[in-house]
């Protein structure tokens, strides 16, 4: 049996990052800023986040991704919880994609682009 256990993100600066997901909601402690390595879970899958040095260490190389290859999205409860959370995430200056909309596959999408130029959809 294959199971998803955890999404990896490959980051820049830790404490940037951090303080962009926990924009998103999730509780990471202010204490894990300057880790190599910070786990969060959420519903029995993990979100992890390496720094760059660490990734190069398990790896033994990295090399600069270039466009889209995988995308986060994650579950609003609501529409305005959505268009809430949108906004939330511009006001402390994150880079949004697309604005809210309603899609023609009839969800309401957003994408939000984190610190590392990963891009993070949002929808209900």
């Amino acid at each position: 049996m294959l199971k998803l256990d955890m999404v990896g993100i490959v980051v820049k600066e830790m404490k940037a990052a951090l303080d962009f997901y926990r924009v998103l909601g999730f509780e990471i402690p202010e204490s894990e800023n300057e880790a190599l390595h910070v786990e969060v879970e959420q519903e029995g899958i993990r979100l992890a986040f390496d720094q760059l040095s660490m990734a190069k260490e398990i790896f033994g190389i990295w090399e600069e991704p270039t466009g889209h290859r995988i995308e986060l999205a994650f579950l609003c409860e609501s529409k305005d919880s959505l268009d809430a959370l949108y906004k939330k995430v511009i006001d402390h200056g994150y880079v949004g994609h697309r604005e809210p909309w309603d899609a023609f596959w009839g969800q309401r999408y957003a994408i939000v682009t984190d610190p590392d130029g990963n891009l993070i959809s949002l929808f209900v």
